[in-house]
């Protein structure tokens, strides 16, 4: 297993991270035990959660299983999702925030998170309150470092002006979507993070599964997530991504590399990404991305992978500068 440093902030990590939102779901707390043990004998030592995650179960497995390792290990989780009915029970508010932490050490078994995501942005809360709560978290050290998941360019950006001009923790690590068909963060939110040298573990490198080598325009997994999850079948509906996903299935095979080990691979090899995040039901279905995480892809063959989705737009749209 390969490692590497997590943005500004110092801490060694595999180039894979794993995340266990299958944990307490699809992975019962077996499987999930299964899961972490292989994870652990491959090296990885960076692990992935949030409170949503089987309505906290996720977190509660993930806490028994870590905590003979708890000191050999990065641990994330994340606070935004509804966590139940009442009005207050989502959101960036000072007070969701602070409970959720609470929540999550609790449910983890540790007195500190190394990283805590602001799992979406919440427009109904100013960012200057969101980010004045996670640095009361850092001062009592009960948050080591404050991350983002699914914000823009521009709310990073923002927030990153905000915290320093109030001097408090900034954002040290981004977790955006990202994988061959969804490649929007190429434009404007990894050329920021490579600026302000942020760690970025970006989430879905499967595309829920269509880069898997089981789908093209002719052929779907009918027990796949794009066919069972409404949110997935929506995300990558569009035709042109299982043509993509047909002709990246056919590189794989004259390349001679599992479709799932190349995908995550090409993520990796972003030099602004830190640790693709991967997950898996069991085992035998891990095993090919966990191979992703001592692979070595080329340019040359990131390029020709690059090459079987449409041309991204410049952001500035100066299309000529792309000459």
């Amino acid at each position: 297993m390969q490692y590497t440093t997590l943005g500004r902030t110092g801490l060694a990590v595999s180039r894979l991270c794993f995340g266990t939102m299958s944990f307490g779901g699809d992975a019962d707390e077996a499987a999930s035990a299964q899961l972490f043990a292989r994870c652990r004998e491959a090296g990885v030592n960076f692990f992935d959660c949030a409170n949503t995650y089987s309505k906290g179960r996720a977190e509660e497995i993930l806490g028994r299983l870590m905590k003979p390792h708890r000191d050999e290990l990065v641990i994330t989780s994340k606070v935004c999702g509804r966590t139940g009915e009442g009005h207050n029970d989502r959101g960036l508010s000072r007070r969701h925030i602070l409970m959720q932490a609470e929540a999550s050490l609790r449910r983890l078994g540790t007195d500190r998170l190394d990283v805590y995501f602001c799992h979406h942005r919440d427009p109904q809360t100013p960012a200057v309150e969101t980010l004045r709560a996670m640095d009361d978290l850092v001062r009592q050290g009960k948050v080591l470092y404050v991350g983002v998941s699914n914000w823009t360019a521009w709310q990073i950006a923002l927030a990153l002006g905000q915290s320093a001009l109030m001097n408090t923790a900034p954002i040290h690590v981004i977790q955006p979507m990202y994988n061959l068909v969804k490649r929007v963060a190429e434009l404007e939110i990894l050329p920021l993070a490579t600026d302000r040298q942020l760690g970025v573990i970006p989430y879905s490198p499967l595309g829920g599964g269509l880069l898997s080598g089981k789908y093209s325009p002719s052929a779907r997994d009918e027990k796949g997530r794009l066919a069972t999850n409404k949110i997935y079948s929506i995300r990558y509906g569009e035709a042109i991504y299982f043509e993509v996903a047909e002709r990246f299935a056919q590189y794989a095979s004259k390349a001679g590399v599992h479709p799932v080990t190349l995908a995550v691979a090409w993520v990796k090899a972003n030099p602004a990404v830190t640790a693709p995040i991967i997950g898996a039901r069991n085992v035998q279905q891990l095993e090919p991305s966990l191979a992703a995480g001592d692979y070595e892809m080329t340019s040359q063959q990131r390029a020709e992978i690059s090459a079987l989705t449409p041309s991204l737009p410049v952001a500035t749209d100066r299309t000529e500068e792309r000459a």
